[in-house]
């Protein structure tokens, strides 16, 4: 069963991400900052049910010897919920309007949050707004104001304190740059501070 369980999540994951090889690099960034799932709980053929199920996020990678790696936190949710079968109605709950949460639930299921060192609606919102109104800086751009350069970096160190640093396998399976890519790197390098 745990053999079967292991290939339909394998095979879920490979859905929505597609092929990609890992690297040793990627896997030694995955290391670093996931846990494999066997470590989450005693009983990881319930997690993986739980996973198909759509009750629980895809891992966020599987390492090139087919490991599959997850937060740390991957439970943190679920307990605050009060349990699997309740994440969905309260993670929905956590935003203004239907539609928005449906949408952030699925990207949530998807595992693809790897772009957040802590996946919770809070740092999901708080993340979209820093790109918003890093993009509203930019886009009136003052570059030789001091107070609108301190600003801005105020923003990009709020995003860079977020985000991980993302691996190389990132930007394939998104098909180009990531987040950090354009709102942190790119900012620092176009608008230096001092």
């Amino acid at each position: 069963m745990a053999d079967d369980l292991h290939a339909q999540v394998q095979a879920k994951f490979v859905d929505v991400n597609g092929v990609h090889p890992m690297t040793a690099a990627d896997d030694a960034y995955v290391d670093e900052y996931y846990v494999p799932l066997e470590q989450i709980a005693a009983d990881s053929d319930w997690l993986r049910t739980e996973m198909l199920a759509g009750r629980l996020p895809l891992p966020s990678y599987v390492r090139s010897d087919g490991v599959q790696m997850v937060p740390a936190d991957l439970l943190a949710l679920a307990e605050r919920a009060g349990g699997t079968g309740r994440l969905r109605a309260w993670f929905l709950g956590q935003w203004p309007d239907p539609e928005s949460g449906a949408e952030e639930w699925q990207s949530y299921l998807s595992g693809q949050y790897v772009c957040l060192r802590s996946v919770t609606p809070e740092t999901i919102q708080r993340k979209a707004e820093l790109i918003m109104d890093i993009g509203k800086a930019i886009a009136s751009a003052q570059p030789e104001s001091v107070a609108w350069l301190t600003g801005l970096h105020a923003l990009v160190d709020e995003l860079d304190a977020l985000e991980p640093p993302f691996t190389g396998y990132d930007r394939l399976r998104f098909g180009g740059p990531v987040s950090r890519d354009s709102y942190i790197d790119k900012v620092r390098t176009n608008y230096p501070l001092g």
